[in-house]
């Protein structure tokens, strides 16, 4: 269990840090680091998939610059279909591994979304956050 939780983390790392989850436009993200851990609340998005492989398969969809909006309409599992919006979300109402990852993400918009990873009990989850407060 554990050992999930790491690999998932490294993964976020690199996601929200690294070339691989950045969006057109999302060279900055070690701007505004003291920003994104003074949120109490989050707009957030998701994309979930049972599946590792059909995540991967969003994940190409994003970096070949498709928003991340039109991406959700295509490959999320549940209810967040139209567009992957879960709305505001305050801390401690989310699922852990999920909210870790929301929670430390920058603002980004759906056309140059900076997004992040995280392995729930529901699945493989690629998340963006539109805004904080």
């Amino acid at each position: 269990m554990g050992k999930k939780k790491e690999d998932t983390k490294k993964k976020d790392d690199s996601s929200s840090g690294g070339a691989k989850g950045k969006g057109k436009g999302g060279s900055d993200s070690g701007k505004g680091k003291g920003e994104v851990k003074g949120a109490q609340s989050i707009n957030v998005r998701h994309i979930l998939c049972e599946k590792h492989s059909k995540k991967e398969e969003a994940l190409a969809k994003l970096r070949e610059g498709v928003k991340f909006d039109e991406v959700a309409k295509e490959f999320s599992e549940d209810k967040a279909r139209q567009g992957g919006a879960l709305g505001w979300k305050t801390k401690g109402t989310l699922e852990s591994e999920f909210e870790d990852v929301a929670f430390a993400l920058e603002a980004s918009t759906t056309a140059g979304p900076k997004y992040g990873e995280a392995k729930t009990a529901h699945g493989y989850h690629i998340i963006m956050v539109e805004g904080r407060k």
